[in-house]
């Protein structure tokens, strides 16, 4: 099995074909789609865009889709919610689909091209995507950080991921550099 972990979105990414890619973003887009998914949302559906987030969210149906998001930090105006986990209560979102766009998170979904599978990843579903992501010998976790940079909290998350894949394991994990590194810094932050 191998594991390779990109910090920077913007980084060219390696031939993803038959890989299971992770993104984490985990201030916020993945820990607020983990929390809706946790509170009964049918789904949710990320977007590259505002503009492609309101048209999917036209064509599924305005009456069970919630528009959610983000543009630079800031709630986008006529959506229904931001993108803090706080608001994605059960009240909020059970049984309704949400369509996403946000800054970093939602972006870095559109950048797996041919993944056999892509997960979600936050702090919150850990264990969850360590089970999943085992299924395949080629795991690519895919940090969105900030403004296409690196992110701290991202890059501890994908540390911590890649040590309960490699305590699970029962297969050699070769690990590129920056997933060594990762698992290093989730060591320092006592992640795991």
């Amino acid at each position: 099995m191998k594991i390779d972990v990109h910090f920077e979105p913007a980084a060219p990414l390696p031939d993803l074909t038959g890989s299971t890619v992770v993104v984490i973003d985990v201030l916020r887009a993945t820990s607020s789609m983990v929390e809706a998914l946790v509170n009964g949302a049918q789904g949710v559906y990320p977007a590259a865009s505002t503009e492609e987030a309101i048209k999917l969210a036209s064509s599924l149906g305005r009456d069970d889709t919630i528009l959610c998001g983000e543009a630079r930090g800031l709630m986008i105006e006529g959506f229904d919610l931001g993108n803090s986990p706080l608001e994605f209560s059960s009240e909020n979102v059970a049984g309704k689909r949400l369509v996403m766009s946000t800054t970093n998170g939602t972006r870095a979904f559109f950048l797996v091209g041919d993944a056999v599978t892509v997960l979600a990843c936050s702090f919150m579903n850990l264990s969850a995507v360590a089970v999943a992501a085992m299924e395949s010998d080629s795991i690519v976790v895919v940090c969105a950080g900030m403004g296409g940079v690196f992110s701290l909290d991202d890059a501890v998350c994908a540390g911590a991921l890649v040590q309960r894949i490699r305590a699970a394991a029962e297969v050699d994990v070769e690990l590129n550099d920056a997933a060594m590194g990762a698992v290093e810094m989730a060591l320092t932050f006592r992640v795991n």
